[in-house]
């Protein structure tokens, strides 16, 4: 098969065409083909656009930004708002050009986008602008972005009924293509009427991907016949009393909309029947949902016709065109509305069908049945499950099948097996790897905070003590209606700087006018970073801010940075600015909130993905220095987790147990984990990270053989789960270029938004034979052909599981564990994998269900985790579960321009693994001596191991006295329990020795000069490098004078030498000698020895069958004892307290029930 001549900017560049577009890049090239239609007709126009960013119009901004030498050319001119009400204001002035001499174009037609919310704030300017009108050869089009099931906002909303409130026509799409056309109907209609008019965009239409037809001449309108234009004409003008502009709106402008949507035909019968006794009417999104619901339903256009069935697709939902609909609605006996939301369209319709003859109207259902029972929530979203229920029913007195029964019962038995699920894991948004809202967001304990709009809102589900929120500009707001009537005395409000430029300033002034006593914290972090890093709409110095709100009245200013010293000139700051190192936040916190009135820290750190995002552009500096653990120091306490909050802290499994690691290949660059209270951190600094030393191409590497490709008799339908910010979106998109390359039809839907911040990402890839057999974007219940698991935790949750069908899907899933949110909090969070594996099985079919480590063998293979996406695509391709050539998708790689030779190569590798998985294993690890698998270490494994650390820990008799405990255990559980496992004597085994090898200053210095650290370090690195360490030695270090922590100092390579030195005296340890023996903490380990044979001699002396899970908890106790100094105190104290606890439930016989793990939230 040849593939296409396609070029990455054939989107723009290509006057017409059939194009890949996403959503947005439609919305893009939508007023490229205004000015070239304009242009064929003999037209001088040009365009303006602005508004303010939000999902799910989030990166339109990026994307025109993109186009900017295309939309020159075209003469648009970009504007980004400060705010969406000052960007329509602008709209507004773009109508009025020709309303004075010296205008330079015919006309400006003008573009306004935003979130739903924004439509809200806009309410005053858009009545006053359509009021006013549009001019004749201008027009006004407004792109709403609506989120109607809340996935990535702080309210689920919808905009008609605020375009309704401004007798605003509102335009629906229902995908790609539409977008493009009813865009070009919107502008034409607004000049036809006057009005401004909205279009209305979700998820399914803007965050998805088509192949479509582009051409400027593509749609032809018509001038309505039958209506007649007032003398005057309906268009702006000036002078315009507001009475005279209220006649022509509600007289004539509102009806001339209706008559041009009555002439071009903006409601279609779509599907019809020559005895037509059941109407479905609907619009956007849900027509797709319809439409699908009917396929899976059996009921095709030609049943449709005998057993009755008539569709009417309205494309203005506002105002509803009558005679079409009363057209429509003639010779049925009921009309089902299919809306999402609240209704629009049913109540228009009801009220337009009022007046007919009892016996001659129509039946309406929507919201609601005939009997005020809830037929279609109009809660969040509209399923093709939901809808293809509701049909059925509606049908079940004229006409059932075997198909309808059957898939009826089968979404009852999905519904039925998601109701019980084998684990409750989830995985939330958090803060990207080193984001600085993770230490920005803290407050001190006793203090509490209130949330804003943008990424910081997601503390509100966090350990920040940070509990409601407000609308986009209200930030602080809320405490002076709260201040007067409680006893607390303040509060911190978080507030991001792009927040602050959009309206936060004003919530700022309301704040000092009113008195109360509130601490900002402007969240300085460079970007607008909760919609993809764009940059402020203006300027906003660090040391302008400072001045701005000086001059509001600020009596107290503290600026908080992770570099204050690059700030070496102060001139230019407010001059009550005090600095600080981000280290010193919490004091700054505490000092603050007792201050009276308005204070401000501005907290400066630049967000970590727009860091990462400019090194790899070449315009940041990248740090030349990398974080690195020492597994064997490490005690896996997760004090590091809780001080950075990062996710790049990895779990790792090793036979001591749970311990951290950084995802190298994740990890930012913050060095917030650092100050984890733990002696096991290592700045490298200088070198590279080595590259992986691949085998040279094996023989059975020499020739792939092609797999068979799935047919396309019906449309295949990939689903493909991840976590965001992995590149996961990417997949998708390749598929859909590569689609278009062999000329199929193809869409991608993905899901944007919060979910971009470490949360669930799902995109949903349907490939056709031909474009026009796809309907609905999202996948249906049960529809999955393949499930493309990159991510096994949302591979296995409730909205993957709910698409998947034994008799068609096949599941390959990337089996990797990658910890959730809760991980960062709780070091001991449960990543339940085998019930998240058996839920795919049990769902697909074990024998169709392919589990594959992706992420550490593409980590090893190619030496970044982000190659494990592409190593899964090309795993499935292999399977022959990828209805493409692999031609197409390497080309596909190629055009996307990105990591296009580490893609391939994680393509290549995936197709290997897929053909011969112990070559490629074996080419990923080629050192031969096997590793010891923590997991299953026998119990004999684990002494053995154990006994030879302790003789490198102390010496003989130490390993003595650790065996002759064992086995004393392991004697008497072999009496009492014969032939049952021996869980008692592996849990002395691991916590006793764990106990006895305590680690000291000497067991740490030997940790780091026995050989093992430097060899880890070598395999890691290459170069020229040098490295600290960041230690606390209670004897050096400085303490926080509010908490009395040690705080920790950096120590350079000669701390090698040291601790070598160190190491040789471990002989001097508990004795007399010792010099570090009489330390609080040395003492209080040694009594934890004694005091756990004391333990185990209780369990010995009472241990039976009834008391063996409470003898075994015992056992395991000192597991949750971990980390040093006051990170391990605190945890000894906790863990006295269950121990106490045990030991009476020990003797008493009653079960006491421990929980040392945490299911992960």
């Amino acid at each position: 098969m040849s593939l296409a001549d396609i070029r990455l900017d054939d989107k723009y560049r290509l006057a017409t065409g059939n194009l890949y577009l996403t959503g947005t890049q439609a919305l893009t090239r939508l007023p490229m083909l205004q000015k070239q239609r304009d242009e064929a007709r003999g037209l001088n126009t040009a365009g303006f656009i602005s508004g303010y960013r939000g999902s799910p119009l989030g990166n339109l901004d990026k994307s025109l930004w993109d186009a900017k030498d295309y939309l020159q050319q075209n003469a648009i001119h970009f504007q980004p708002g400060v705010n969406e009400e000052l960007a329509a204001t602008a709209v507004w002035g773009s109508q009025q050009v020709n309303l004075f001499p010296h205008g330079k174009y015919d006309g400006v037609f003008a573009l306004w986008y935003g979130k739903g919310p924004g439509v809200d704030r806009c309410g005053d300017v858009f009545k006053h602008g359509n009021s006013a009108g549009v001019a004749e050869k201008g027009g006004v089009l407004i792109l709403a972005g609506d989120d109607h099931g809340c996935k990535s906002s702080t309210i689920a909303h919808q905009s008609e009924h605020a375009f309704i409130a401004s007798m605003i026509p509102v335009l629906n799409p229902s995908n790609v293509q539409e977008i493009l056309d009813y865009g070009i109907i919107g502008w034409e209609l607004s000049r036809y009427s006057g009005c401004w008019v909205a279009m209305k965009t979700i998820a399914e239409n803007v965050d998805s991907s088509a192949v479509v037809e582009v051409d400027p001449l593509r749609i032809q309108t018509q001038i309505p016949e039958d209506f007649q234009i007032p003398e005057g004409g309906l268009h702006i003008r000036w002078p315009d009393s507001p009475l005279a502009q209220e006649a022509r709106l509600n007289t004539y402008k509102i009806y001339a909309a209706r008559a041009f949507a009555r002439a071009n035909h903006l409601n279609k019968v779509v599907i019809d029947s020559p005895q037509p006794r059941l109407g479905i009417i609907t619009t956007g999104k849900s027509y797709l949902d319809v439409r699908q619901a009917l396929e899976e339903l059996g009921i095709d256009e030609d049943l449709c016709a005998s057993v009755g069935i008539r569709v009417l697709k309205v494309g203005m939902s506002w105002p509803l065109e009558p005679v079409s609909v009363h057209g429509f609605a003639e010779g049925l006996d009921e009309i089902l509305v299919v809306e999402e939301k609240r209704s629009v369209i049913e109540d228009q319709l009801t009220g337009q069908l009022y007046n007919w003859p009892v016996d001659q109207r129509p039946r309406v259902v929507g919201e609601f049945d005939e009997e005020g029972r809830s037929l279609l929530p109009n809660l969040a979203e509209l399923t093709p499950a939901m809808i293809a229920r509701v049909i059925a029913k509606r049908l079940a007195p004229i006409y059932s099948s075997p198909k309808i029964e059957a898939r009826l019962q089968f979404l009852a038995d999905k519904e039925k097996a998601l109701a019980a699920p084998l684990f409750n894991t989830q995985r939330t948004p958090h803060f990207c790897s080193g984001c600085p809202h993770n230490t920005s967001t803290r407050v001190p304990v006793g203090s509490r905070a209130l949330a804003g709009i943008g990424c910081h809102y997601m503390t509100i589900w966090m350990d920040r003590e940070t509990e409601t929120f407000t609308q986009m500009g209200g930030e602080g707001v809320t405490w002076i209606g709260q201040a007067p009537f409680t006893e607390t005395p303040h509060v911190f409000q978080n507030l991001g700087d792009g927040t602050y430029f959009h309206s936060g300033h004003l919530a700022l002034r309301a704040a000092v006018a009113s008195k109360v006593n509130i601490t900002y914290k402007i969240l300085y972090n460079d970007a607008v970073a909760m919609t993809g890093g764009q940059p402020i709409d203006g300027v906003l110095r660090v040391d302008q801010l400072s001045r701005q709100v000086f001059n509001e009245g600020v009596q107290r200013i503290a600026l908080v940075s992770d570099e204050p010293e690059k700030y070496p000139s102060r001139e230019q700051f407010a001059p009550i600015t005090t600095f600080h190192h981000r280290s010193d936040l919490d004091a700054v916190q505490r000092e603050l909130r007792e201050f009276k009135g308005v204070s401000v820290i501005i907290y400066d750190q630049t967000c970590a993905t727009e860091k990462r995002r400019r090194r790899k552009r070449g315009t940041m500096v990248d740090l030349d220095k990398r974080a690195i653990i020492n597994p064997a120091v490490c005690e896996g306490c997760g004090d590091c987790g809780v001080k950075s909050g990062c996710l790049s802290v990895l779990p790792k499994e090793t036979p001591e147990g749970h311990k951290r690691e950084i995802d190298q290949s994740a990890c930012n660059k913050d060095f917030s984990c650092v100050e984890g209270f733990c002696p096991s951190f290592v700045t490298v600094h200088g070198g590279k990270l080595r590259k992986p030393q691949l085998p040279k191409q094996a023989q059975a590497f020499a020739e792939l053989p092609q797999p068979t490709l799935p047919s396309l008799a019906q449309p295949y339908n990939i689903l493909l789960p991840g976590v965001g910010g992995t590149g996961v979106t990417t997949v998708g998109a390749m598929l859909g270029y590569a689609a278009n390359l062999e000329g199929k039809g193809c869409s991608v839907l993905d899901q944007a938004g919060l979910a971009q911040k470490f949360g669930p990402v799902v995109s949903h890839i349907r490939i056709a034979a031909r474009q026009e057999d796809l309907f609905a974007v999202r996948i249906a219940a049960g529809e999955a052909h393949l499930l493309l698991g990159c991510d096994l935790l949302v591979a296995s949750g409730p909205d993957a599981i709910a698409k998947l069908n034994s008799a068609k899907t096949h599941a390959v899933i990337n089996s990797q564990q990658t910890p959730t949110a809760e991980f960062t909090r709780n070091p001991d969070a449960e990543f339940p994998a085998e019930a998240m594996m058996q839920t795919i099985r049990e769902a697909v079919g074990a024998e169709k269900t392919h589990f594959v480590q992706a992420t550490d063998l593409a980590t090893k293979l190619m030496g970044d985790s982000i190659a494990s996406n592409l190593f899964m695509l090309g795993y499935a391709f292999q399977l022959g579960l990828i209805p493409l050539t692999s031609a197409a998708i390497e080309k596909a790689i190629e055009l996307n321009g990105v990591a296009v030779n580490l893609n391939q190569q994680a393509f290549l590798w995936g197709r290997r693994a897929a053909f011969d998985l112990r070559a490629v294993q074996a080419a990923a690890n080629p050192q031969t001596q096997p590793t010891p698998d923590p997991e299953h270490l026998t119990l004999e494994e684990r002494v053995t191991r154990n006994v030879h650390g302790l003789i490198a820990y102390q010496n003989g008799a130490l390993s003595e006295r650790y065996l002759t405990l064992v086995n004393r255990v392991r004697e008497a559980e072999a009496r009492l329990f014969p032939g049952q496992p021996p869980a008692l004597t592996e849990a002395v085994a691991f916590n006793y020795f764990k106990l006895l090898a305590y680690k000291d200053e000497y067991e740490v210095a030997r940790l780091y000069s026995n050989g093992d650290f430097t060899r880890q370090l070598q395999a890691q690195f290459e170069g020229d490098y040098r490295i600290e360490f960041h230690l606390a030695p209670s004897w050096l270090a400085k303490r926080d004078p509010n908490n009395g922590v040690p705080r920790k100092r950096s120590f350079g390579p000669w701390m090698l030498k040291a601790f070598d030195v160190l190491a040789r005296f471990k002989f001097l340890r508990g004795t007399v000698l010792d010099p570090f023996g009489r330390s609080i903490e040395r003492r209080q380990e040694r009594e934890l020895i004694d005091a756990y044979v004391g333990d185990i001699e209780l369990i010995l002396g009472h241990l039976s069958a009834g008391n063996r899970h409470t003898a075994l908890n015992l056992a395991r106790l000192p597991e949750r004892i971990r980390g040093y100094g006051h990170v391990k105190e605190s945890a000894m104290k906790a863990a006295a307290l269950q121990a106490a606890r045990l030991r009476q439930s020990l003797v008493s016989g009653e079960v006491e029930v421990l929980k040392l793990y945490e299911v992960a939230a």
